[in-house]
């Protein structure tokens, strides 16, 4: 069936600070792609775009950061992917909108994409596409690309003031996109002063950076953390002086000739930085690609504490039950009688095995037996220590998730990181895994729902899904998501626990980001 598509010589036409935009409209859903919030030299803060003259066209992409190596194929059928043109000058936006009218004063969803501080992009996974979610949930929904890895995280500031925060560039790229949309939102039917920042793992990281960014503040009003808290991310204590002067002594330079970083390609940057990086690896100092504390950025809250603006924040934070486990795992496992499951645990777990499996029934009592070899207490453990922290030191709410529906991949597949992205896009139909008859579409309703209403109202609801309390200092009141949504309260804690205990470190580093 034929979608309505219109782009004219004089529609749909926004007025932007800097010019005017031309983008398209398919269906109920304008779009504008590739749009410039900002220019940025290498190592430089960003700055305020060009303005233009005439009409420009926002029909395709812009630039995403370049990345220091390639990915891999090989998880596509969990979360279809793209790669696309790459360049420094990667400081643009897409928006996805179902008015253009600027007393509209619609709800504002904007989206950090994962890849920790190092790669991905905006655009990289076919789930972060915008416009059915605008249209579900009649909301702006912007996505943002900026800069990565040693581009947007490598600290000179030893070599001068204009140096001074090149080891937060990426995040002040984000906060020069939100003020961007503080500044030209309406023009794009959004309201300024109701804007949600989302993001799922290096997302939900930056989304806690901006919690305690004072530039940020008054530019988003509620935070939504997708699997983003981990300790991958402590703030470096270090200046970057040691490292720089690493590479600068591989590149045949003197820390005089520092501005030659400026210019090198970007290939021969990382090679240099690759060939030196180690040695700050296996002394323990500081190795760049992630936020540096400084007078710009207060620092993770936590470590350091919630900002007062931050306090003020109403946060939703959450995880999935097998996060990184992509391994193909226990095929037919709902096949297995329970003698056949605990066979494959003992060999996993040895003597904490009946433990464990005590507590895995207590708290997940609708589970497949072999998910307890997936679950997933590294991020979960994180999370629930920022939510505590969080009720104990804030004044807003905030609201607890984990996402345990099995995918329909080898007779049911533990939920992995990024799983949960197509329902809360409503973009399962782009991912040929998520078509379960009766279940992915109302999951879909239930939790793409829940996101929309928290950005709209400051509280996570949909129909036929329970009531969500906020959490308390003394109850972590979790949505379970799942083909039946409830709430369970403080109910995995001991696993966690005995799982920590357990631990046989298994979970990535931030070295393997930059290796």
């Amino acid at each position: 069936m034929a979608r309505k598509f219109i782009c004219t010589p004089s529609f749909p036409i926004v007025n932007t600070k800097q010019g005017r935009l031309r983008g398209y409209q398919v269906d109920d859903v304008y779009t504008f792609l590739g749009v410039g919030y900002a220019k940025a030299e290498r190592f430089r803060p960003p700055q305020e775009p060009d303005a233009w003259e005439g009409i420009k066209d926002a029909h395709s992409y812009g630039y995403v950061c370049p990345l220091m190596s390639q990915s891999e194929p090989g998880i596509d059928l969990i979360m279809p992917r793209r790669f696309w043109l790459m360049d420094e000058h990667c400081q643009n936006l897409n928006i996805w909108t179902t008015s253009l009218d600027k007393d509209a004063k619609k709800p504002v969803m904007v989206w950090l994409h994962g890849g920790g501080f190092t790669t991905g992009s905006a655009i990289e996974l076919m789930a972060y596409e915008g416009d059915h979610l605008s249209s579900y949930g009649d909301v702006v929904v912007v996505t943002i690309n900026h800069r990565l890895n040693i581009l947007g995280y490598m600290d000179l500031s030893a070599y001068g003031e204009k140096y001074k925060n090149s080891a937060n560039a990426g995040n002040a790229d984000i906060v020069a996109a939100l003020k961007w949309i503080h500044e030209n939102i309406e023009a794009f039917g959004g309201n300024p002063e109701n804007v949600t920042l989302f993001g799922e793992s290096g997302g939900g990281e930056k989304v806690i950076c901006m919690l305690n960014t004072p530039e940020a503040d008054g530019l988003f009003h509620k935070g939504i953390i997708q699997s983003g808290v981990t300790d991958l991310y402590w703030d470096a204590e270090e200046n970057g002086q040691e490292l720089i002067a690493l590479m600068l002594d591989e590149a045949g330079l003197d820390e005089k000739d520092v501005e030659a970083l400026e210019e090198m390609p970007y290939t021969q940057l990382v090679s240099i930085y690759r060939s030196v990086v180690k040695q700050m690896i296996d002394k323990g100092g500081y190795i760049g690609c992630g936020p540096v504390k400084n007078d710009w950025y207060l620092g993770n809250p936590k470590t350091h504490g919630f900002s007062d603006h931050a306090k003020k924040i109403p946060l939703l934070v959450g995880t999935v039950l097998g996060e990184l486990h992509y391994e193909p795992g226990v095929q037919n496992k709902y096949t297995l009688s329970e003698s056949e499951m605990l066979k494959l645990l003992v060999q996993e777990y040895g003597e904490d095995t009946e433990r464990l499996v005590s507590l895995f029934k207590m708290a997940y009592p609708n589970k497949n037996l072999t998910d307890l070899l997936y679950v997933d207490y590294f991020i979960r453990r994180f999370t629930s220590q920022f939510i505590e922290q969080h009720v104990r030191e804030c004044e807003a709410p905030v609201y607890s998730y984990l996402f345990a529906y099995d995918l329909p991949l080898d007779g049911g597949k533990v939920a992995v990181h990024t799983a949960e992205i197509p329902f809360v896009f409503h973009n399962t139909d782009r991912s040929p895994l998520y078509n379960v008859e009766g279940e992915t579409d109302r999951i879909e309703e239930q939790f793409c729902s829940a996101f929309v209403n928290f950005a709209k109202y400051g509280k996570p609801s949909a129909m036929d899904m329970p009531d969500w309390p906020a959490c308390t200092v003394e109850t972590e009141n979790t949505m379970i998501i799942d083909k039946t949504c409830e709430i369970r309260s403080n109910y995995d804690q001991e696993l966690i626990k005995k799982l920590t205990e357990c631990d046989k470190g298994s979970w990535i580093s931030l070295a393997q980001f930059v290796l």
